[in-house]
């Protein structure tokens, strides 16, 4: 299936594939098309920072111990069921004289309710996932930048409703205490256009228009002297992250 064709399944993967919940093989389906195409590449990467940034603005909660009691049952109810299959492959069904059929009725009542809970957790996974879709910055553009060995270093966005630049760091490159990393507009035809200098935080926004990203085919990090060139300066140091920027179209 081609994944462009469909960009609200392309979304639901993405994000369940970031949650954890895309399993098996569709998961591995999903990882391989990543790895192929970088449109189905950078929506995962997108969908893998909204969470990560989720994650580092919420403090850290203490499941409560109803949690761990639900667990512990679902995993003794598949557990009953695992020994239920591998009892039917190996010997015959007891006799209803030996009780055997009230042994497995028990055993089948414990499966059926931990499927009915495994299917009230996937509606509310569905529902918030739902709701972090409707609630999701708008991106018009990204792009993945990487180094020179073509591994994905940088992920970076464009919200033209918030007018700014999202750029997630997702290698491990320091620049060091006295340098800085600058991010250039590459127009066609024309001079590296400076779009702002970089901290070292993992993750920044920078305000810019559609102008600055419209018809830009490519966008380079460079690494300068700290603070970066002065304005009206092109690029003076070595190009260390390069990508196309691609307009998004679901």
């Amino acid at each position: 299936m081609n994944l462009l064709a469909h960009p609200e399944l392309l979304e639901l993967l993405a994000a369940s594939h970031a949650l954890g919940t895309l399993r098996g093989g569709a998961r591995r389906r999903f990882e391989t098309l990543a790895r192929e195409q970088a449109s189905v590449r950078a929506a995962a990467l997108v969908w893998q920072g909204r969470l990560a940034s989720m994650t580092e603005l919420q403090s850290p909660v203490v499941p409560d111990a109803a949690v761990w009691t639900r667990i512990r049952n679902m995993i003794d109810a598949e557990k009953g069921q695992h020994a239920i299959e591998r009892q039917r492959n190996v010997s015959p069904a007891p006799s209803p004289a030996e009780g055997g059929w009230l042994r497995s009725l028990a055993l089948w009542r414990g499966a059926a309710a931990a499927g009915a809970l495994a299917t009230v957790m996937a509606v509310v996974v569905g529902l918030n996932l739902r709701d972090q879709l409707q609630n999701a910055p708008a991106i018009q553009y990204v792009a993945v930048l990487s180094d020179d060995k073509a591994a994905a270093s940088m992920l970076v966005t464009f919200d033209p409703r918030k007018r700014q630049l999202v750029l997630q760091r997702v290698g491990s490159y320091d620049e060091g205490a006295d340098k800085s990393l600058q991010l250039w507009a590459l127009p066609p035809g024309g001079s590296p256009r400076s779009l702002g200098v970089l901290d070292h935080a993992p993750a920044l926004r920078l305000p810019a228009s559609e102008s600055d990203v419209h018809a830009v085919p490519t966008l380079a990090v460079t690494l300068e002297a700290k603070g970066g060139v002065p304005p009206g300066s092109g690029p003076k140091g070595p190009v260390v992250f390069k990508g196309a920027l691609i307009e998004k179209t679901i």
